[in-house]
């Protein structure tokens, strides 16, 4: 019994020595590179290079928003370029040859056109110059230039001392008349005639105290065989002109609403022709 059991120690130890360089031997074998794990993402995100490439720069183009209310297209210009306004002359003026030259000799009224009929436009003095631009038919007002004033008016010429040429050699002329839109034209204009006399009556337009000045009748009445440009100023509804037979032209004439700023367009007044005179029959004896 002892001998075995002396036997199976050595034996024990031999193994136990064995198992414990199997196991040295086995902590030292070479091992292979690990495996490493990828866990998988829901999005895998790109990592940018690192290398610089040389690329043109692209510009994006603006997002075209949608609106609700379409614009027209149009192309635009470099520089723009302003429109210009024609601003209309006030008055054509016409041109003296030669050239006439008055002085006021007393304080005179230049109005808007050739007679006392017309409004007030300017106020001249004693010794203020004029240039005479135009004349009316018989040359009684002259269409002058004030050299104190920027415009041109019509004054009476007996008012003026003449210092060069004469009156009468400028044209004959007739000008614009200021236009105001304030106010409505006469309504219900109508003539009648009873020989020579024409009744002319029309309605009467509101307008306010301070603005009113009547109306005014520019007319081309036969007299003496000629057709003479007659206006006239009217503080009411009714006046009676008188026109002559015996002119080769008709007579006519027309009708405006004045107030201080100027003249309504004006309304035709149907003239009623004058027969002349009736022929007498004598029978022979």
């Amino acid at each position: 019994m002892r001998r075995a059991l002396v036997v199976f120690v050595p034996l024990g130890v031999l193994l136990a020595a064995a198992g414990f360089g199997g196991g040295w031997a086995w902590a030292r074998r070479p091992l292979a590179a690990p495996t490493p794990s990828v866990t998988p993402t829901s999005a895998p995100s790109a990592t940018p290079s690192q290398t610089a490439t040389a690329s043109a720069t692209v510009t994006p183009s603006p997002t075209r928003t949608a609106s609700s209310t379409p614009r027209p297209a149009f192309t635009a210009s470099d520089t723009a370029t302003p429109s210009i306004t024609l601003t209309p002359s006030r008055t054509p003026s016409p041109t003296a040859t030669p050239e006439i030259r008055g002085r006021v000799m007393e304080q005179a009224n230049c109005r808007y056109g050739p007679g006392a009929a017309y409004l007030y436009e300017w106020g001249m003095y004693a010794g203020n110059r004029v240039t005479v631009l135009g004349r009316n038919h018989d040359g009684s007002w002259v269409y002058v230039d004030p050299w104190n004033y920027v415009g041109e008016c019509w004054v009476r010429t007996s008012l003026l001392k003449i210092l060069s040429g004469d009156v009468m050699d400028v044209h004959e002329f007739y000008g614009i008349l200021p236009f105001s839109e304030l106010y409505k034209p006469p309504r219900a204009v109508s003539a009648e005639r009873v020989g020579d006399e024409v009744t002319v009556i029309w309605s009467a337009v509101w307008m306010t105290e301070d603005d009113y000045r009547g109306y005014l009748i520019e007319a081309w009445l036969c007299v003496e065989g000629q057709i003479v440009f007659t206006p006239v100023s009217i503080d009411g509804t009714v006046i009676i002109l008188h026109d002559e037979a015996g002119c080769q032209q008709p007579s006519s004439a027309r009708l405006y609403t004045a107030e201080k700023h100027g003249y309504t367009e004006w309304r035709l007044i149907h003239w009623p022709p004058n027969p002349g005179p009736v022929p007498t029959f004598t029978p022979e004896p």
